[in-house]
C-alpha cells in the first residue's frame, strides 16, 4: 500500500487556510539525489495582491500552481529553461481585477498570462449568444464571455502531497467549483504531479455535475509558449489526420502553420484545428521544437478524453505578447452553439463525471527531440495527413 504524507494549505468548509508553507529534502529525506521542495505564498502588490502561489521543485523542474486562478500554473523552468511566455500585464492578475464582461465579452484576456490554465467549465470559445432549444421545445438564449469562468475561480481546497515510497511522486490537488443558482454546478478536482529529477508533470482533471439536472460541459487547455523554446524557425510537430484553418484570416497560412517567423508588429492571430492520429489506446501527442532542434515542449494525451486539438499563433511583437498555444480540449473554441451542432459538448447527468489525464514534458538534448521526432513519424506513417486550405465545415462555422 501507497505511503503519502499530506498538508492541507486550504479548506474552506474546515474554515482551514496557510499563509504560507514549506516542506523540502532538507526536512524530509526521501533519499533521491535530487533536491526537491514544495512551498506556498501569497503574493503581495500590484494586480497580484492576494494571488496564492504554490511553487514546485522536483530537482530538475519547476512550477507554479495558482490555486487562486482556477489551479493554473504561471510559470516554470526545465534546468533553467524558462517555460511560460510574457504578456502584456503585470501577473498573475487577481480575478478580482478581472471582469469577463468587459470589451463586449473579451474581458478575460485582462488576466491571461499563464503556462496552462483552463477554459470552460460550462463553455469556452469566443463571446457571443448562444442559442439552443431545451427539452421544453423553448428556446434558451444566453450571452457567453470569452473561454468561461474557471480560470478566474479561486479555489476552495488546496491539499500538498507527497509519496513517501519510489518514486516519490509530488502532487498538487485543488477543487475548483463553477455554478450559482439557476446555472449548472460544476466542480473540478484535479491533481499535479511531478517526480524529484523528473522533466515531466502529470495533469489528472475530474469535472462532477453536483446538480440535480444534466448539465452541459466544455473543457479546453490553454498551453501558451513563449522565447526561447518560441523563435524564427520553431516548429510545430504532430501527428496529423486532418487540419484545417478556423477562418479566413488563418487560411492566408495554412502553407507555413507549423513553422513560426520571427516577432511581427500587428500580427492577427491564427487558429489551427486539428485531428490527431492516435495509437490504439488513443494516445497521441505534440510537439514545438525550437530552431535548433534541441529544446522542445511535448503534449502527451488521450484521444478518447482531448479528442480536438488546436494551435493558436500570435507571433506579434514581442512587447505585444509573441506566443504560441497548444490547446488540447473536449472540443474546439468555437461559440458552444455550434459545437453542440457537432456533437462536441459532453452532457454530465446529475452526479455523473468527465475525467482525463494528460501530461507536459521537457526536452533539452537533440537526442530526445529525435526521439520523439521518431515517436510522431510511426504514427503519422498509418494516416495520410489531409490539410485543407480553407475552412471546413465541421471544424468551424
Amino acid at each position: 500500500m501507497t505511503r503519502y504524507q499530506s498538508w492541507i494549505l486550504t479548506d474552506i468548509v474546515r474554515d482551514l487556510w496557510q499563509d504560507t508553507f514549506a516542506v523540502a529534502g532538507d526536512s524530509l529525506d526521501l533519499h533521491t539525489p535530487h533536491g526537491w521542495s514544495i512551498r506556498k505564498r501569497t503574493l503581495r502588490g500590484g494586480l497580484r495582491d492576494g494571488v496564492d502561489a504554490v511553487e514546485v521543485h522536483n530537482g530538475a523542474l519547476s512550477f507554479t500552481v495558482l490555486p487562486t486562478r482556477g489551479m493554473g500554473i504561471w510559470r516554470g523552468h526545465y534546468h533553467g529553461l524558462f517555460l511560460g511566455w510574457h504578456a502584456p500585464v503585470l501577473g498573475p492578475i487577481h480575478p478580482s481585477h478581472v471582469n469577463l464582461a468587459r470589451r463586449n465579452g473579451l474581458g478575460w484576456l485582462d488576466g491571461f498570462d499563464e503556462l496552462l490554465c483552463r477554459c470552460g467549465l460550462a463553455s469556452n470559445g469566443p463571446p457571443g449568444e448562444d442559442v439552443h432549444t431545451d427539452k421544453a421545445g423553448r428556446t434558451q438564449r444566453e450571452k457567453l464571455t470569452l473561454h468561461g469562468r474557471i480560470a478566474n475561480q479561486p479555489a476552495h481546497y488546496v491539499e500538498a502531497r507527497l509519496n513517501l515510497d519510489p518514486p516519490h511522486e509530488l502532487s498538487v490537488i485543488g477543487q475548483v467549483d463553477e455554478g450559482g443558482l439557476f446555472s449548472p454546478h460544476l466542480r473540478l478536482t484535479t491533481t499535479l504531479t511531478t517526480a524529484p529529477g523528473s522533466n515531466r508533470v502529470v495533469i489528472h482533471d475530474v469535472v462532477e455535475n453536483r446538480g440535480g439536472t444534466p448539465a452541459e460541459m466544455q473543457l479546453l487547455y490553454h498551453l501558451n509558449v513563449g522565447p526561447p523554446l518560441l523563435e524564427a524557425g520553431s516548429r510545430v510537430l504532430v501527428p496529423l489526420r486532418e487540419m484545417a484553418p478556423r477562418d479566413p484570416c488563418a487560411a492566408e497560412g495554412v502553407s507555413t502553420w507549423d513553422t513560426y517567423p520571427a516577432p511581427a508588429p500587428g500580427f492577427a492571430e491564427q487558429c489551427y484545428y486539428c485531428d490527431l492520429a492516435a495509437d490504439a489506446r488513443g494516445h497521441t501527442l505534440a510537439m514545438l521544437q525550437n530552431r535548433g532542434v534541441d529544446k522542445a515542449l511535448v503534449v502527451r494525451m488521450n484521444h478518447r478524453e482531448l479528442p480536438c486539438f488546436t494551435v493558436w499563433r500570435n507571433t506579434a511583437a514581442l512587447e505585444d505578447g509573441y506566443v504560441t498555444g497548444f490547446e488540447p480540449g473536449t472540443n474546439y473554441p468555437n461559440l458552444r452553439t455550434f459545437e453542440r451542432q457537432q456533437c462536441r459538448v459532453p452532457v454530465l447527468p446529475p452526479g455523473g463525471r468527465w475525467e482525463c489525464k494528460w501530461s507536459l514534458e521537457v526536452h533539452d538534448t537533440a537526442a530526445a527531440v529525435g526521439a520523439v521526432q521518431s515517436e510522431i513519424a510511426m504514427l503519422q506513417a498509418h494516416a495520410p495527413a489531409v490539410v485543407h486550405g480553407k475552412p471546413a465545415a465541421r471544424f468551424s462555422p
